[in-house]
């Protein structure tokens, strides 16, 4: 008569890992991973082949033990930080989300079971009781407040919500978008400087009619500089800016 064993089943293979573990009072952090290994293959070899989802499960994981045990057999690898890697450190990760859930899902079960110690006392209060609403006494409400008080309160929040507004921007009108046409400008300035071969910087400034224009005016001072067509000279800080042209010069 064939000797019949029974197996222990196990919801997956990390938590027959844990059980080796724990079987063998082994540090999870340490773990012997020829020992684990040989176990793991023992009951490997004594499953039964119904399922083959659940047994395929398993033998992944065998695997990855076998792979784990070759690796440690080598040299172990360096990091980027010259330290030693652990070719178990993944498992070893693995496990110990996969303990932590296992203990939440006791956590859970055991408060589901409780709650089935509580009983509630079904409603039972009378509709004219649970549909009355106490009256308001707006006396009492209101207290020593009177139409006047009430209305200094309510001026004062209107002179609070005026005090918000910026008595200056408030009365600006609408705000347009200047345009400069960046060629014209340029063409402006070429002939400003082939005029006037030398000038102040100050008096072409001075010329133009908005902020937007003396910002464009600048950049093709700076550009016409770039290219050579100018000579910019100051004789002291904060000086006038004295611009020649060398056009005459390049001809």
């Amino acid at each position: 008569m064939a000797l019949e064993v029974k197996l222990q089943v196990f919801e997956g293979p990390l938590d027959l890992l844990l059980h080796l573990i724990d079987k063998n009072k082994v540090d999870i952090y340490d773990i012997p991973i020829v020992t684990i290994t040989q176990q793991y293959m023992d009951y490997i070899r004594q499953m039964q082949h119904d399922d083959m989802d659940v047994t395929s499960e398993f033998l992944v994981m065998a695997a990855t033990l076998i792979d784990i045990k070759c690796r440690m057999l080598l040299p172990k690898e360096v990091n980027e930080d010259g330290e030693e890697e652990d070719p178990r450190a993944e498992l070893v990760e693995k496990l110990l989300e996969y303990k932590m859930y296992k203990y939440m899902s006791y956590e859970l079960r055991d408060r589901q079971v409780n709650a089935d110690l509580y009983f509630y006392r079904e409603k039972n209060i009378p509709e004219e009781i649970e549909g009355y609403e106490a009256p308001i006494d707006y006396g009492t409400l209101i207290g020593e407040n009177n139409l006047s008080m009430l209305n200094g309160i309510f001026q004062g929040l209107l002179r609070r919500q005026e005090d918000r507004v910026d008595p200056v921007r408030s009365k600006f009108g609408k705000i347009e978008k200047e345009e400069v046409d960046m060629d014209l400008k340029t063409e402006y300035v070429r002939d400003y400087i082939k005029v006037h071969k030398r000038f102040s910087f100050r008096q072409l400034l001075e010329k133009q009619h908005s902020k937007s224009e003396i910002v464009v005016t600048f950049l093709v001072i700076l550009e016409e500089m770039k290219l050579g067509e100018i000579e910019i000279e100051q004789q002291e800080t904060f000086g006038d800016i004295v611009i020649t042209s060398r056009r005459d010069v390049n001809e």
